[in-house]
């Protein structure tokens, strides 16, 4: 009994990693932190020269003392300080993330994604338009049946009291 237990716990387990959800979350992941490897490195090696050129290369520098006197650096700083060059160093490193992966991501896969969809619709579109002309052919078929099943009298139908329908 514990060895079915254990195979079901074992197979139910399975069962969640196997689920497309679950491995599609593992490769965003992994991606991701791949990518936040690219996103630094451009931060460092192009953002923060940019910004060097008009004060340092490194933005954790930037501080406001809210409380002074603001001395020392690390654990012998006194005083209060902002460190709002840090702040602006992850701004720009996440608008940097969101622009990359919106423009070289989200955009394109939108892009084809509407154009999937349009040709499904397309395709559609043109099965209706058959199955209409198919539908319309066979009540043509149906009523020239019908028109020659009935009675006629020198080739004018004739009603079953023997009139005729047309006019002489």
């Amino acid at each position: 009994m514990s060895e079915k237990n254990e195979t079901s716990v074992w197979q139910g387990f399975k069962a969640f990693l196997m689920r497309g959800n679950v491995v599609d979350l593992a490769v965003a992941v992994v991606i991701g932190a791949a990518f936040t490897n690219i996103v630094n490195a451009v931060v460092k090696g192009m953002i923060n020269p940019l910004v060097g050129a008009f004060g340092t290369q490194n933005l954790d520098t930037y501080s406001s003392c809210l409380k002074g006197p603001c001395t020392g650096t690390g654990d012998a700083a006194t005083g209060v300080r902002i460190l709002w060059g840090s702040v602006l160093g992850a701004t720009l490193q996440f608008v940097i993330t969101a622009a990359v992966v919106y423009f070289l991501m989200v955009m394109p896969m939108a892009r084809y994604l509407a154009r999937v969809e349009a040709r499904r619709k397309a395709r559609e579109g043109t099965q209706e338009i058959v199955e209409i002309s198919e539908l319309e052919v066979l009540k043509e078929i149906r009523d020239e049946l019908v028109a020659q099943r009935r009675p006629q009298h020198d080739g004018v139908p004739v009603r079953g009291d023997g009139a005729g329908y047309g006019e002489r």
